[in-house]
């Protein structure tokens, strides 16, 4: 009996492993979906950019005190100080900077584009995102995805723009608003690429730092320029602001940028196109709303592109991970 559990372990073990990444994408798929309804009720207090500022700095703080307990426990368990960290190269630091820079970007493009067309407009060409970020892993990192892959991509943003075909019949185009909306989703897809490439240089705990430090540093100026009220008011105004920085960007961006050690880019961002499908069940669910033909259309066709894109293993592997595994894993 003994031997047999112990033979039984590893495969156990090993299922884990496969397991547990895949959760931790769900997870953070979860929390990623109530980011619309956080923000929504944000902003009866205050603008977009307001609560987008808040919910930076708030998470920031989070993460430095995340950071700074980690730092600690390390210290209690190997009884020896923490060694500071040897400076690291031009490049890395650049490309780190990067990060919080493209982030700040893509957020804001994307909050003025909704002032300057439809929500539905908006929407559909934020899910060009996987599109962008599949393209620039090709192009500038020597990033391979199968056929499927590409189909099963090709589904998924077809259904995600059906999901909201007929607001986007009803919606008036703005040609700026939506070259800017396109934008943001090109600025959103090299920020899953740059967070790929620096995936096994930083901690995923100090990119979520820095990004955080660096993208409040560049929106202080910008809202004490551009904004009247810059904080909440009322207590439910810094609840609901609280909850989109420990929930949204804590743990839902925290466990995205974790992710990305995984599995790469490509695949994040194609799976990030189930918050429709989480929202519109949740909404039906919680608040009795109709789905019409063709959000049931775009929802099934988003989760069969998924799934197509997942049966090949090959592109969602992360790139920076095959390319750092030992001679004798790659022979495995």
């Amino acid at each position: 009996m003994a031997e047999n559990q112990l033979s039984l372990t590893p495969e156990n073990s090993d299922k884990t492993s496969k397991i547990l990444p895949i959760i931790i994408v769900i997870i953070a798929l979860l929390a990623l979906s109530s980011t619309a309804i956080f923000i929504k009720v944000a902003l009866r207090e205050m603008s977009a950019v307001a609560t987008f500022f808040n919910r930076l700095w708030i998470a920031t703080i989070i993460f430095g005190l995340w950071s700074g307990i980690n730092q600690a426990r390390t210290q209690i368990t190997e009884d020896k100080p923490v060694l500071p960290q040897q400076p690291y190269p031009i490049k890395e630091i650049t490309l780190l900077i990067a990060v919080g820079l493209v982030h700040v970007l893509g957020r804001l493009s994307w909050t003025w584009a909704l002032t300057q067309t439809g929500a539905a407009n908006a929407n559909a060409l934020g899910c060009l995102n996987p599109l962008f970020t599949t393209l620039g892993g090709w192009l500038f990192f020597n990033q391979m995805f199968g056929r499927k892959f590409i189909i099963g991509l090709i589904l998924a943003i077809i259904g995600a723009i059906a999901v909201g075909f007929e607001d986007l019949l009803r919606s008036n185009n703005n040609i700026t608003g939506d070259a800017v909306a396109l934008i943001s989703s090109i600025f959103y897809a090299a920020n899953f690429l740059l967070i790929e490439q620096i995936g096994n240089k930083f901690s995923t705990i100090t990119i979520l730092v820095w990004r955080c430090v660096i993208a409040t540093s560049l929106m202080i100026p910008i809202v004490l320029i551009l904004e009247k009220q810059v904080f909440p008011v009322t207590l439910s105004g810094w609840l609901v602001v609280f909850a989109l920085a420990a929930i949204c960007e804590a743990l839902g961006h925290g466990l995205i940028v974790y992710s990305l050690k995984n599995f790469s880019s490509g695949f994040i961002s194609l799976l990030l196109l189930l918050n429709p499908v989480i929202v519109a069940i949740l909404a039906w669910i919680l608040f009795s709303e109709k789905l019409s033909i063709f959000n049931l259309l775009g929802l099934a066709l988003i989760v069969g592109g998924i799934y197509i894109a997942i049966s090949n293993k090959e592109s969602i592997q992360s790139k920076v991970n095959t390319q750092i595994q030992s001679p004798a894993e790659s022979e495995s």
